[in-house]
Formats: C-alpha cells, sequence, structure tokens
C-alpha cells in the first residue's frame, strides 16, 4: 500500500490566480442556485486573493471578513459589493437563458 501521508488537501483557493480565474469560479457557483454553495465559493475566492489584502481593499475588517463569509455568514449587499470590488469583479445580473 502506498504512503499518503505527504498528500495536501486540495484547495481551490490555491489555483484563482486572475479576477478572470475568480469569476469563472464564481459564475459556476452561482449555477446551482445555492445560496450557501456560493457563500462557500465567495469565501474560496476571498481566501485565493489573501483575507488581510481583501480587508485591506475592501474597507472590512478581517474579522469582519470571516463572519460574512464564513459557513454561517449572511452578508449584505454592501458587504458583497465591497468584497467584489477588492477582487476585481463586479456584481452583475443576466438573463437565465
Amino acid at each position: 500500500m502506498r504512503d499518503l501521508s505527504d498528500l495536501k488537501p486540495f484547495d481551490a483557493a490555491n489555483y484563482l490566480e486572475t479576477p478572470e480565474d475568480i469569476a469563472a469560479f464564481l459564475e459556476a457557483a452561482a449555477e446551482e442556485d445555492d445560496p450557501a454553495f456560493l457563500m462557500r465559493a465567495l469565501g474560496i475566492a476571498a481566501r485565493s486573493r489573501g483575507m488581510v489584502k481583501l480587508a485591506r481593499d475592501s474597507g472590512i475588517s478581517r474579522e469582519g471578513l470571516y463572519k460574512a463569509l464564513g459557513e454561517d455568514g449572511n452578508p449584505t449587499l454592501s458587504t458583497l459589493m465591497a468584497v467584489a470590488k477588492a477582487l476585481d469583479l463586479r456584481l452583475a445580473f443576466v438573463p437565465r437563458g
């Protein structure tokens, strides 16, 4: 049997390198029509940028980001907009078709 002790858990945040990567990741998550799933994806996207940098760029404290984007988080629209801007994204609404 092979020794698997050197394997690390997969973390999607390690692969989101550009705003385009993050946008595609969040768009795919949004297609699930599950708010909790989308919030987990947004938390992953936030970690990809670094929470300290995201806090500085969004004007929201690091603790506030963890609370808003955490498992039980329920961010306000203004928080979502600030996080999107800090990730170099914008919120958009498109037809479902």
